[in-house]
């Protein structure tokens, strides 16, 4: 009798022990697939984030002069052109700047900073008209090296009022919302509250 009693008692213990080594290796590759899905999701959201870029194209007639004075100031010389700048300049956003973080737990990417746009790189194209030269001021190899870095300046002015960057932030907006659509494909869910969305641009991500 109590050897039966003591085999039962053994069946009860071991089925006890065999089911909690099964609940801990579950929770345990439990775990493990939640932290790979927030990896991937990770890696996603940084892909989509390098696709943000805007590109605009610059046609700019930009009048040059330069007056050099010899002998005491009593005589110049002055040399000038034409310039016709044709510009490429691409708006994007810094990746590092971009700030996120999962919740593992609750399922959740948090996005806490999304930056703002910013002008990635500007490459002009010179064409010279109409050149003079001076009679002891000519252009020199020099002169492109820094006309190309005038070229660049005049082109950064010119960006703000080119409507780029507030096509960039639309362009923003837009990857959250893919970003928000890939996190939900497997169950997650985007937080994004903590970003300083205007009234206009809430509407787009309410809709």
């Amino acid at each position: 009798m109590d050897s039966i009693l003591e085999i039962f008692l053994g069946l009860i213990l071991g089925a006890i022990l065999m089911y909690w080594m099964f609940s801990m290796f579950r929770k345990k590759k439990s775990k493990e697939l939640t932290e790979h899905q927030s990896t991937v999701l990770l890696e996603k959201i940084r892909s989509v984030c390098k696709l943000i870029s805007v590109e605009g194209d610059f046609a700019e007639i930009y009048k040059y002069e330069n007056t050099k004075e010899r002998f005491l100031s009593l005589v110049s010389s002055k040399k000038k052109a034409l310039i016709v700048i044709n510009a490429k300049a691409l708006i994007g956003y810094d990746l590092q700047k971009i700030l996120m973080h999962a919740d593992n737990d609750k399922k959740k990417i948090i996005l806490t900073n999304f930056p703002e746009p910013e002008v990635i790189s500007i490459e002009p194209e010179l064409e010279f008209y109409d050149i003079q030269n001076g009679l002891f001021n000519t252009f020199t190899p020099n002169d492109l090296t820094s006309l190309n870095k005038e070229a660049r300046k005049h082109i950064m002015e010119k960006i703000p009022e080119s409507g780029l960057m507030e096509t960039a932030k639309r362009e923003a907006l837009e990857a959250v919302l893919l970003i928000e659509k890939i996190v939900e494909t497997i169950g997650w869910k985007l937080d994004y509250s903590a970003l300083k969305i205007e009234g206009k641009q809430k509407k787009l991500l309410d809709l």
